[in-house]
Order: structure tokens, then C-alpha cells, then sequence
């Protein structure tokens, strides 16, 4: 990447904070870095447009969000891999979709957006409630099916939910949530709220019906509707080219514009998204197409290796890695050490460790709670017998 910087450096000791005063339970706590001198950086790649003009290269930055994003990329890859440890000791039970090796899309749409504009995606959802302002103990408890959990352990890892930061959930149903997405941006509109929603699906998800029909409905509206495909290649074993007789998903609204853009580099996704939001709200809608990869399996049923091979998987990793990139930009900037960069990955493995401890002694939710979140409440429903003659409960 080149890169300037627009004023001379700081010194490391002005720009990193002792680390123990560092540590909080929150997720979103400030960066050790605080400065925010402007920082100018050239995406890996130039994006691709379709029907629209690309947005520029350059990205401004500071040490402040290059260090926070490396340290809320290493938090969320740190607890993906807990979650593959949770669920190999049966702590987590049923369907688990991990986004390790996906984080910089999640960190970067995060960074390009406000909590106003909402964010609804498929069962990959684990690191996007993180970045919307979820706690891991949140994260671990629902994962376990526990009180504390986002959902009241009800959810499970596929439906996790948090409506008071934008985020409208994971969803099981493959492409389902786009369709819904779309209503939210109807919503967004018709109440001139200045905010967009971003619908994310996969590649596996691309040729659905119903994205069509929603886009469809979408542009003739000009919804601020963003559809972002996270390509990451597979859609479950089945590689893009198996499935899709055009797998450039940006063109695939042919009538709405597209951007393809490096979803392995956090500044590439928060340029595209900060450009997609704007013409969003000045055009409708718009499909952003982001080039990933999964480092697991399409769920943790699979073990992702009979369909690819090890050595493209660690190649991706040597090449690719979002938090190695992360990581050498702060390095080459001098904005820490190795040491120092190390230390916050100690700190983020403790801050897991700790959650997943304190979700372990979370309840399980009490069977009444079968009854809750079904019907509105206030109405109550009655339960009958196989000859409707005999009352067998009365629902809240």
C-alpha cells in the first residue's frame, strides 16, 4: 500500500497508552493509539464500477482506527476460533457458521456508517453483531444457548439481534434477509431519516429469486438499499464457477450500479461503503460485490478441505490475511511495535477467555420461555386438546 502521512509522526510513547490502563470489558473501548493525524492510504487494488464511477483509491485514515481495527479484527477472529473449540465440545449444539477470514467486511462497513443505518445479514453473523456493538459475553452465552445470550439463548448462532444498534439479524433461510433488507430501506425513506441498509448474502445466495425481486422493487422506489455479496468463493462446497454462469455479482443487477472491491482490505471496504452510502441516498440502490475468502468450513459440519485445498487456503492466508495487512500498515507507519501489537492480542485472548467463562455460568433459559417473543403480547392464545374441547394452556 503507499501512504503518507499529512503531518510529522508523533512519538510511539505520545501515541500508545500503557496497556493495563488500556484494558475494559468493552468491545468498542478507545484504540490505544488516540492520535488522529490524518493518515492518506492507496487501496491493494483499484475497485471495479459498473454503471457508476469508482471512488478513489485513497483512503484517509489515522493511527487511532488502523489500531483499532486491528485490535477489533484480532478480538473477532480470536473469538471465531473459540467458537470452533465451543462447539468440538458439544457446548454449542446445532448449525455454526464462522467468519474468520472475513472480518475487514465487517470492520470496515462499520467504520463507513452510523448506527442509524441498519445492517441485516445471513447465519455468518457472529463478527457483524460484534462490530454493531454486541459484547462477547452476549456472543458466547447466545452461542451457548444461555440467558445472557442477545437473543436470550433462544436464537442460537444463526439469529442473533440487536434492533437498538441497526442490526436486524441473521437469518437461516438462504437469502431471506435480502427482501427484508429492502424493507428496511422502504422504511428508511419513508420516514427521510438520511439512512441505508445494507442487505449482506453470499455468493451461494446470489442466485436466488427473491434478490431480484426485491432489487427489482428497490430501484423502482430508489430505495437507500446497499446489497453487499460477500463472495468468499464457496457457496458450501460448490465453488462460484460451478453455480453461477456470471459470478461478477457486482453487474448482476444489470440496471442497478455495482462495485467489486478487495474485501480482504478494511480500508478498501470502508472507502466502497462510505461511496455506496452516499449514492444510496442520492440514487438508490446500489450492489457492492466484496472479494473474500472463509478460512472454516461453510459451518462447522464441514471441514472445507475436500472441495479446495489446504494449499490455496494458506496462501490466502500468507497473501491475503485482513489482519496481517492490518498489522504491517501499523508497523510500517510506526505507529507500534511487534511486541506491542502482540500484547493486544494477549489482552484480546483474555477478554475471550473471560466471556466465555462468565457465559458458562449464565442459565439456561426457563421453559416458559417457549411461550415468549410467539404472539403479541397482551392477546394471550389458548391452547386446546387433539378435540378442542379441553383448555390445555393459556399462552402469555
Amino acid at each position: 500500500m503507499a501512504l503518507s502521512r499529512a503531518a510529522s509522526s508523533p512519538s510511539r510513547a505520545a501515541l500508545l497508552k500503557p496497556l493495563a490502563a488500556a484494558i475494559s470489558s468493552s468491545l468498542f473501548r478507545r484504540p490505544i493509539s488516540t492520535d488522529t493525524t490524518p493518515i492518506t492510504v492507496e487501496t491493494s487494488v483499484p475497485f471495479t464500477a459498473h454503471r457508476c464511477e469508482a471512488p478513489s483509491r485513497t483512503v484517509e485514515t489515522t493511527a487511532e482506527e488502523l489500531v483499532g481495527f486491528f485490535r477489533t479484527m484480532a478480538l473477532m477472529r480470536r473469538a471465531e476460533i473459540a467458537a470452533d473449540s465451543l462447539y468440538k465440545a458439544k457446548l454449542i449444539r446445532g448449525f455454526c457458521h464462522l467468519y474468520d477470514g472475513q472480518e475487514a467486511v465487517a470492520i470496515g462497513m462499520e467504520a463507513a456508517i452510523t448506527k442509524k443505518d441498519c445492517i441485516i445479514t445471513a447465519y455468518r453473523d457472529h463478527c457483524i453483531y460484534l462490530g454493531r456493538g454486541g459484547t462477547l459475553l452476549e456472543v458466547f452465552a447466545e452461542l451457548m444457548g444461555r440467558q445472557a445470550g442477545c437473543s436470550k439463548g433462544k436464537g442460537g448462532s444463526m439469529h442473533f439481534y440487536k434492533k437498538d444498534a441497526g442490526f436486524y439479524g441473521g437469518h437461516g433461510i438462504v437469502g431471506a434477509q435480502i427482501p427484508l433488507g429492502i424493507g428496511l430501506a422502504f422504511a428508511q425513506k419513508y420516514k427521510k431519516d438520511e439512512s441505508v441498509s445494507f442487505a449482506l448474502y453470499g455468493d451461494g445466495a446470489a442466485n436466488q429469486g427473491q434478490l431480484f425481486e426485491a432489487l427489482n422493487m428497490a430501484a423502482l422506489w430508489d430505495l437507500p438499499a446497499i446489497l453487499v455479496c460477500e463472495n468468499n468463493h464457496y457457496g458450501m462446497g460448490t465453488a462460484e464457477w460451478r453455480a453461477a454462469k456470471s459470478p461478477a455479482y457486482y453487474k448482476r443487477g444489470d440496471y442497478v450500479p455495482g462495485l467489486k472491491v478487495d474485501g480482504m482490505d478494511a480500508l478498501a471496504v470502508k472507502q466502497a461503503c462510505k461511496f455506496a452510502k452516499e449514492h444510496a441516498l442520492k440514487n438508490g440502490p446500489i450492489i457492492l460485490e466484496m472479494d473474500t475468502y472463509r478460512y472454516h468450513g461453510h459451518s462447522m459440519s464441514d471441514p472445507g478441505s475436500t472441495y479446495r485445498t489446504r494449499d490455496e487456503i494458506s496462501g490466502v492466508r500468507q497473501e491475503r490475511d485482513p489482519i496481517e495487512r492490518i498489522r504491517k500498515l501499523v508497523l510500517s507507519l510506526d505507529l507500534a511495535t511487534e511486541k506491542e501489537l502482540k500484547d493486544i492480542e494477549k489482552e484480546v485472548r483474555k477478554e475471550v477467555d473471560d466471556a466465555i467463562a462468565q457465559a458458562k455460568e449464565s442459565p439456561m433459559p426457563d421453559p416458559s420461555e417457549l411461550f415468549t417473543n410467539v404472539y403479541v403480547k397482551g392477546y394471550g392464545v389458548e391452547s386446546f386438546g387433539a378435540d378442542r374441547k379441553e383448555v390445555r394452556a393459556v399462552l402469555p
